[in-house]
C-alpha cells in the first residue's frame, strides 16, 4: 500500500517495517542494543528514556511524546510499535533509512587550531564571533598587512610565524605594531590570511605587551602590480605570436618567384610548355616576361615559339574536354539504364501487390496480413512514382539540349517514346505472367500523364515569372520616375534658398551702403555751409580791420572763435561718425582688427589689413574694413609716414592713448 506521498504504510506491512529496521540497525554500526542485553525492564518508560539518553539517541515509543510534527511524520507509523515486537526502537529520521529524504549538506566549518612556535603561541579567535574582514585583492597580490603585532615581537619572530605560509622575500617592520610582508608567490598569501584572527603570544608571559591580535589583509604592492604588468604583457605577446603562426599556418602559399628572362631560361620554359604536367606553372612565368617588357627584337623569335606552343595546348585542352563530355554522356546513359531497370523491377513489385489484394488470394489473409500488405503497396507506388518522375526528368533535360529545330525535335521524341515504349515491352515479354505485360503498359500511360502534367506547369510557371517580371519592372522605372523627380525637387528647393540668402545679404549690404553715403552727403553739405560761413566772416573781419583798424588782438580773438568752431564742428561730426556697432560681426570685426593693430605698434595700411582680415572672412572688402576705422576715431587713427614716392597712409591704435587722456 502507498499513501498520497509516497510511502508506504508501516503499519500495514510488519515484515518489511522488521527487516529495514534490522538493516538500519546494522547500518548505525550496531548503536542501538538488544532488549536481551539491557538489565531494566523493558515496560519501564523511564529506565528506556535514560538508556537512550545514554547512547545519544532521541527517546522513541514515549507515551505522550511526539517525536516531529504531524507534516513530517510517517503515515501510519505506531511508535510503540517495539514495545510489542522487541524490535530495537529507530528514529525514523535518521538518514538514509529511506522513511524521509536526506536533509541537505551544510558547509562545515572551518575548526582552527592552536599554532605552537618556538618564540610564540598563536591562539584562534571565538568561532561564534565573525570572521575578520578583508580588502578587495590588488591584481597580483603578494603583500600581506599585518596588523595588531605584539609590541616586543621582532622581525625574527614575525619570519618564524609567517614562514610556514611559503618563502618570504622581504619583511617590511613599522617602529607601530604592524609590518608588511612579501612572499615568492601569490598562493601563499592565501595561506597567510588564514591567521587573521589569531591572537599571538610571545613565550608564556602575560605582559600585555607581549600578546596582541593579528590582522592580516592584503596590500597594495607598487612591485606586486609591476610583476602582474610584466606577466600580462608577456601573456599577451605569446598570444599574438601564436596567433601570427596561426596565420602564418592558414595563410595560402606565396606564389614562386619568377626567374629573370635569359636564353637558357627561355629554351627551358620551352619544353616545359610542351609539357601538360608543366604547363601550368610555365604559362605564369610566360604571362611575367610578357608583362615585365622582355619582348624586343632579339627575342621576338624565341617568344613566338613559346606563344605557338601555349596555342597548340589548346588543341589537347579540347581534345580532353571531349573525351570528359563523352564519359559524362556515357555515365549519364549507364545512369539511366539502370534507372529503367529499377523503375521495371518496382513495376513488378507493384503488380504483386495488385495481384495479391484481388478477392481471389484477399480472403485467405488475415487482418493484419491484410494491413501490412496494404502498407508496402502504399510504400512501393510511392517509390515508384518518384523514380519515374526522376527519369523524366532526365528525359526532358536531354530533350532540352537538343536542336532548336521543331521539325527535328518531334520525331526525336516519338522516337524515344517508342524506344521506351520497346524496351517496357521487352522487359514485359521477358516475364512468364501476363499481367505484368499489362502492368507495365498501365506504368507506361501513367508516366506519360505525369510527364504532360509537369509541363503543362512548368508552361505555366513560366506565364507566372513573366507576369512578375513585368510588374517588377513597372514598379522599377516608377520608383525611378519619383526618385529623380524628388531629387531634382530638392535639389532646386536648395538652390532657391541659397539665392534667397544671398538676396538677403545683398539687400543688407546696400542698406548700409546707401546710409554711409547719406550720412557722407550730410557731413559734406554741412561742411561746406560751415566753409561759406567761415568765409564770409573772414572777409568782415578784413572789412572791419580795414575801415576802423582794429587791433591785432581783435583779430585773434577772431581766429579763435573761427577755430574753436571748427573743432566744435569737427567734434559732431565725430560723434555722429562714432555711432554704436551695428551688429554683433562688426564688434568681432573690432576685436581682431585692435589685436592686430596692438602686435603692429607702427601701425599697418589697409592692403595689409585687409589680407590679414581676408583669411578669416573672404567676403570681406577693404572699403568695408576703412569705414569701419573712419567710425571710430578714438579707436583708431591714420597717419601720413614716408616722403614724395613712399608716402603710405598706416592706421595705428589709439584706444589706450585716449583712456590715459580722459
Amino acid at each position: 500500500m502507498v499513501d498520497a506521498a509516497g510511502f508506504k504504510s508501516i503499519a500495514q506491512c510488519p515484515q518489511e517495517l522488521r527487516q529495514m529496521m534490522a538493516a538500519a540497525a546494522d547500518g548505525l554500526g550496531n548503536i542501538a542494543l538488544d532488549t536481551t542485553q539491557l538489565n531494566m525492564s523493558v515496560t519501564d518508560p523511564t529506565a528506556w528514556a535514560t538508556a537512550m539518553n545514554n547512547l545519544g539517541m532521541v527517546p522513541v515509543g514515549l507515551p505522550g511524546q511526539q517525536l516531529v510534527s504531524d507534516s513530517i511524520c510517517v503515515p501510519g507509523f505506531d511508535p510503540s510499535l517495539n514495545m510489542m515486537t522487541g524490535i530495537t526502537p529507530i528514529n525514523p529520521m535518521i538518514p538514509g533509512l529511506g522513511l524521509v529524504p536526506p536533509p541537505p549538506p551544510t558547509e562545515v566549518a572551518v575548526v582552527k587550531e592552536i599554532i605552537h612556535c618556538k618564540s610564540c603561541t598563536l591562539f584562534p579567535q571565538n568561532p561564534n564571533l565573525p570572521p575578520p574582514s578583508t580588502r578587495e585583492r590588488p591584481p597580483g597580490c603578494k603583500t600581506v598587512f599585518v596588523g595588531g603585532l605584539p609590541e616586543n615581537a621582532t622581525e625574527e619572530i614575525i619570519q618564524e610565524v609567517f614562514e610556514q605560509c611559503g618563502d618570504i622575500t622581504a619583511i617590511r617592520k613599522s617602529k607601530k605594531n604592524f609590518c608588511h610582508i612579501r612572499f615568492a608567490e601569490e598562493f601563499m598569501v592565501d595561506k597567510a590570511i588564514y591567521l587573521s584572527g589569531y591572537r599571538m603570544r610571545l613565550g608564556s608571559s602575560t605582559d600585555k605587551k607581549d600578546s596582541g591580535r593579528l590582522h592580516v589583509d592584503f596590500a597594495q604592492a607598487r612591485d606586486d602590480f609591476y610583476e602582474w604588468e610584466c606577466k600580462q604583457r608577456m601573456r599577451a605577446r605569446e598570444e599574438r605570436h601564436r596567433r601570427k603562426l596561426e596565420e602564418d599556418r592558414l595563410r595560402p602559399p606565396s606564389p614562386p618567384a619568377i626567374m629573370h628572362y635569359s636564353e637558357h631560361e627561355a629554351a627551358l620554359l620551352a619544353e616545359k610548355l610542351k609539357d601538360d604536367s608543366k604547363f601550368s606553372e610555365a604559362i605564369t612565368v610566360l604571362l611575367s616576361w610578357i608583362e615585365r617588357g622582355e619582348v624586343n627584337r632579339r627575342s621576338a623569335n624565341q617568344f613566338y615559339s613559346m606563344v605557338q606552343s601555349a596555342n597548340s595546348h589548346v588543341r589537347r585542352l579540347m581534345n580532353e574536354k571531349a573525351t570528359h563530355e563523352q564519359e559524362m554522356e556515357e555515365a549519364k546513359e549507364n545512369f539511366k539504364n539502370a534507372l529503367t531497370g529499377i523503375l521495371t523491377q518496382f513495376e513488378q513489385i507493384v503488380a504483386v501487390f495488385n495481384a495479391s489484394t484481388r478477392q481471389k488470394a484477399w480472403d485467405h489473409f488475415s487482418k493484419a496480413q491484410r494491413k501490412n500488405i496494404d502498407i508496402w503497396r502504399k510504400h512501393s507506388e510511392e517509390l515508384r512514382n518518384a523514380q519515374s518522375e526522376q527519369l523524366m526528368g532526365i528525359r526532358r533535360e536531354e530533350e532540352m539540349e537538343m536542336s532548336d529545330d521543331e521539325n527535328c525535335d518531334s520525331p526525336t521524341k516519338k522516337m524515344r517514346v517508342d524506344e521506351s515504349e520497346a524496351d517496357i515491352e521487352d522487359c514485359a515479354g521477358d516475364t512468364a505472367d501476363p499481367g505484368l505485360h499489362s502492368a507495365a503498359l498501365a506504368a507506361q500511360a501513367y508516366a506519360l500523364k505525369e510527364e504532360n502534367d509537369s509541363l503543362r506547369w512548368q508552361l505555366d510557371a513560366y506565364r507566372n515569372e513573366v507576369e512578375l517580371l513585368k510588374q517588377e519592372k513597372e514598379q522599377l522605372f516608377r520608383t525611378e520616375e519619383n526618385l529623380t523627380k524628388d531629387q531634382q525637387l530638392q535639389f532646386l528647393q536648395q538652390t532657391m534658398q541659397g539665392m534667397q540668402q544671398q538676396l538677403l545679404a545683398i539687400q543688407e549690404e546696400l542698406n548700409n551702403k546707401t546710409s554711409e553715403l547719406e550720412q557722407a552727403k550730410e557731413e559734406q553739405s554741412h561742411t561746406q555751409a560751415l566753409l561759406k560761413v567761415l568765409q564770409e566772416q573772414l572777409k568782415g573781419t578784413k572789412d572791419l580791420v580795414e575801415t576802423n583798424g582794429h587791433s591785432h588782438e581783435d583779430a585773434n580773438e577772431i581766429n579763435v572763435l573761427t577755430v574753436a568752431l571748427v573743432n566744435q564742428d569737427r567734434e559732431n561730426n565725430t560723434e555722429k561718425r562714432s555711432q554704436g556697432l551695428k551688429s554683433e560681426k562688426e564688434a568681432l570685426l573690432i576685436g581682431i582688427i585692435s589685436t592686430f593693430l596692438h602686435v603692429h605698434p607702427f601701425g599697418a595700411n589697409i592692403e595689409y589689413l585687409w589680407s590679414y582680415m581676408q583669411q578669416l572672412d573672404s567676403k570681406i572688402s577693404a572699403n568695408e574694413i576703412e569705414m569701419l576705422l573712419m567710425r571710430l576715431p578714438r579707436m583708431f587713427k591714420q597717419e601720413f609716414t614716408g616722403v614724395g614716392a613712399t608716402l603710405e597712409k598706416r592706421w595705428k591704435l589709439c584706444a589706450f592713448e585716449g583712456i590715459k587722456t580722459t
